[in-house]
């Protein structure tokens, strides 16, 4: 199948092929006579691990390792337990960090919403934003 049917098939964009075409995460032959990409059964399933890693969060490089793990007949398993083991307690502290903004952000609309909108000065740009508190590291 072309690139277009294989995207198709898998629910993805033309482009998303062509991406991991050039990352090495797909590897198509090439049609003799027009050079075309062309893509087997294999491939679809394939793309479709991609999309499922994509979706866990892992990377582009990550999911490289993993399929050459498994190209060479090795379980990639422990490492990708491990991949996600390591990743889990970053997401854990990014989400913390995002609330903490959320909570900034609310406060500073509250605030905002009594406060009157201002025209740069040359001493102010935003009243809004320089009346807010800096945080402290």
């Amino acid at each position: 199948m072309k690139v277009s049917e294989l995207a198709r098939a898998a629910g993805v964009t033309a482009e998303t092929v062509r991406h991991y075409v050039r990352e090495g995460l797909l590897e198509p032959r090439r049609h003799p006579d027009n050079g075309y990409q062309l893509f087997e059964r294999g491939d679809l399933e394939r793309l479709r691990f991609i999309h499922r890693a994509r979706n866990l969060g892992f990377g582009v490089a990550e999911i490289r390792e993993i399929l050459a793990h498994a190209d060479q007949g090795d379980s990639p398993c422990p490492m990708v337990r491990d991949l996600l083991a390591s990743r889990l307690p970053e997401i854990h502290a990014r989400i913390e960090e995002l609330q903490a903004l959320a909570a900034r952000m609310e406060q500073a609309l509250d605030a905002w919403a009594r406060m009157p909108d201002g025209t740069p000065d040359g001493h102010s740009l935003c009243r809004l934003i320089e009346s807010f508190p800096e945080e402290t590291p």
